[in-house]
């Protein structure tokens, strides 16, 4: 969730709501975000403070003393059942809870590494041998791991380090005669297979494809941008007016060129569906979150999570990635997970920017805050030492002072360089005229609460010193994340990655893009919005790149989709989101081209007639299209027999799911029939039954009709989404598993 939780929502603009009128004038036309910060900070009582800790409490962010028993037992279970992938999640969830050298920690560990064993990661399970052993297993169940980081070592090709292994399990069973003899004949008889197998296995080479690992390293740009560093040559940086900064092609680019590849300056991983306790059957979640896969700060995907060493929610890829989380923000939110949780991504986000900028040179932005701090007319006393403070230390008082340049544009350094930094983060737009008073005053209210628990833990430590007795500097530092927060609304980036559905026995499986966490990138947000992009966007972990996907010519401006895009929903649908959200009126030819064809609709939602199949036109009432055809139907009957459709192709998927393919095929083809009376050839419903139609007929290995609906299928989202679409590229990748499954 971007925004804080709904309780708390409502209590603020109900607080809001009873204020009296004089302080909602005062708010409501505060000119500068210092005064909305400070005003609203003033009316921050005990008891609202007390409601949203009540709030925070309901997440379970702590690491419990019950909870690996519990989740070690219930992977268990999934592990019996063969269900590796379930209890891998699990045992994760009771790493999370365990304290650091217990036993608890180590069993989990230890029967993590079984389960990736069984998964076929191998690499992953060595590494959980040794977090088990460093955290202390039990020496009595020492063997059987063994036995296990010995096969992974023969698997894996690593004949010395096997072999040292294998050597030292039996000097461990020649010193232990102890063993009940059981134990010991199944322990030896595994042992002997292991050697033998180290034997036949001469070598192995890695699993990783080099190809994938020289295409990851190609993923360079062409050319030196020593305006934008995160950019190609191929494109330069302008201003204007009425379009501010945008970014403009400097010569003729081919489609699929790299024209950006920045890194995030932030980002936070979106939780998920986690729901607080009170709304849960049981104390424990078990349910898989975006938490349980992916790595808090690099955000790669992960079987084998590294919890933080002081909270459960914080989970990394390795130790390396959780010392530099610790370092960089995660000292200081450690104890604020709950809190974090309940006022949302933003305001986590707000935080970690301004932890990160402790790591630059943020004077100069630090310096216009104080400005505005010190612009207040009602400016009190110790705020007012605290700007003197500030600007002091930051060189306020030179023979400059009142002479600093301002570089060309907003953003820049003084040499007209834009980096991915704070500076270029600092200068993003907020728009906090086109926010509601209520809005503002909840993300005021918000940031004043998550800054006074700052205070009160005294973890907190801002860019610049400030000397007791000057007042808080978490004044400035919360006007900067107020500032954050409102930027957020326009100028936050969806990392989204690709997630795979259906089980390894399917000969084709479906992939949908889901959202894995928010992040600011100050150069992707140059980007102006087309409802028809010519480029698109997409991350690998926590690297965003932008490529033309069709042909730029030299001048042209580089457009992306903010996410009302034209194959996705009505112009009139795009305006209003993105009047909502983004505060403009889209003009962009898209737009225009939908106002001469608004008759039909879009081609993915149009009906035919069912006399001569022409497509069907108008509001209320639908004419054939066609001037020899006078056939009409009232649009209400059509929408009704869409939904008809839609329920029995839910039906027929019902029955793939149940493994009825033939069913369902009876079912599907029935559908057709039907949708060939009413419905245009390209609407979407006659797609996805291809898909369906495709997967019913993998299922019973009939490959080449099933590459025959799918192709049919591939017609109907190439209209829809266009042929250089990530919707295109699913579908693409579909046919080719077809084809080498079923080698058509």
């Amino acid at each position: 969730m971007d925004l804080p939780v709904d309780e708390w929502k409502s209590y603020v603009f109900q607080k809001w709501s009873l204020l009296p009128k004089s302080i909602q004038v005062t708010i409501s036309t505060a000119e500068t975000l210092s005064d909305i910060f400070l005003h609203s900070s003033l009316l921050l009582q005990p008891e609202d403070e007390m409601f949203l800790q009540n709030l925070s409490r309901g997440y379970l962010v702590e690491k419990d003393p019950n909870a690996p028993l519990f989740y070690r037992e219930e992977g268990n279970k999934k592990f019996q059942q063969k269900d590796y992938m379930g209890a891998t999640v699990l045992y994760s969830k009771g790493i999370s809870h365990s304290r650091p050298h217990t036993a608890d920690i180590s069993l989990c560990y230890a029967n993590r590494s079984a389960a990736l064993f069984h998964l076929g990661q191998h690499e992953m399970c060595l590494k959980d041998i040794m977090r088990a052993q460093m955290h202390g297993y039990p020496e009595r169940l020492q063997p059987k791991m063994m036995l296990r980081k010995a096969e992974c070592l023969v698997t894996l090709g690593r004949r010395q380090e096997a072999s040292q292994t294998i050597s030292d399990l039996e000097s461990s069973f020649a010193a232990k005669p102890t063993l009940a003899a059981a134990q010991f004949q199944i322990l030896q008889t595994n042992l002997c297979r292991l050697k033998m197998k180290a034997q036949e296995k001469e070598s192995l080479t890695e699993t990783f494809p080099a190809a994938l690992t020289k295409a990851l390293e190609d993923m360079d740009l062409k050319g030196e941008n020593g305006q934008v560093p995160s950019a190609s040559s191929s494109v330069s940086l302008r201003t204007d007016p009425l379009r501010g900064r945008y970014l403009v092609a400097t010569k003729d680019i081919l489609p699929g060129e790299l024209l950006v590849k920045e890194d995030a300056f932030v980002s936070v991983l979106h939780p998920g569906e986690m729901p607080p306790l009170r709304h849960l059957e049981s104390k424990w979640d078990t349910r898989v979150t975006n938490g349980d896969l992916y790595c808090h700060r690099c955000l790669d995907h992960t079987l084998a999570t590294v919890p933080c060493d002081g909270c459960s929610y914080a989970k990394y890829c390795s130790h390396d990635c959780m010392q530099q989380a610790w370092d960089l923000y995660h000292s200081v939110e450690c104890s604020l997970g709950g809190l974090l949780l309940t006022l949302g991504v933003f305001c986590h986000i707000a935080l970690r920017s301004t932890l990160i900028a402790r790591f630059e040179d943020a004077s100069e932005v630090i310096r216009k805050l104080c400005g505005e701090i010190r612009n207040r007319d009602t400016c009190s006393p110790e705020r007012e030492t605290l700007v003197q403070t500030l600007t002091c230390d930051l060189g306020g008082e030179s023979e400059n002072k009142g002479k600093m340049l301002e570089p060309p544009v907003p953003g820049c350094d003084l040499n007209g360089k834009y980096e991915s930094n704070y500076n270029a983060v600092f200068h993003l737009l907020p728009h906090t005229g086109n926010h509601s008073p209520e809005h503002r005053f909840l993300c005021a209210l918000s940031v004043s609460a998550l800054c006074r628990r700052l205070e009160a833990a005294s973890c907190y430590k801002p860019a610049v010193a400030v000397p007791p007795g000057s007042g808080s500097e978490l004044d400035v530092w919360g006007v900067a994340m107020l500032k954050h927060v409102l930027q957020l609304h326009c100028n936050a980036q969806a990392i989204t990655t690709i997630q795979h559905t259906g089980s390894k026995e399917n000969s084709v499986t479906k992939s949908r893009q889901v959202r894995l966490a928010t992040g600011i990138f100050p150069v992707i947000s140059l980007l102006n919005h087309s409802c028809s992009p010519n480029t698109s966007v997409s991350f690998i972990s926590t690297v965003a790149t932008v490529r033309a996907s069709q042909q730029i010519g030299k001048g042209q401006e580089i457009l992306h989709c903010y996410g009302p895009h034209q194959s996705r929903m009505r112009a009139a649908e795009r305006q209003q989101k993105l009047r909502s959200q983004y505060f403009f009126d889209c003009s962009c030819a898209a737009c225009q081209n939908e106002k001469h064809s608004a008759a039909t609709g879009p081609r993915w939602e149009a009906f035919c007639c069912r006399s001569c199949g022409a497509l069907m036109q108008g509001d209320d009432v639908l004419i054939c299209g066609s001037t020899s055809c006078t056939e009409s139907v009232s649009r209400d009957h059509l929408i009704s027999r869409l939904q008809d459709l839609q329920q029995q192709v839910g039906m027929a998927r019902k029955l793939l799911r149940n493994d009825e393919p033939e069913r369902a095929i009876q079912l599907l083809l029935g559908c057709q029939r039907d949708a060939q009376s009413f419905l245009s050839g390209e609407h979407s419903l006659v797609g996805e039954m291809e898909d369906d139609l495709a997967q019913a007929y993998a299922a019973l290995g009939d490959w080449q009709k099933s590459a025959t609906h799918l192709q049919k299928s591939l017609q109907v989202v190439e209209v829809r989404h266009g042929p250089s679409s990530v919707e295109m590229g699913h579908e693409l990748f579909k046919l080719a598993q077809l084809f080498f499954n079923g080698q058509v």
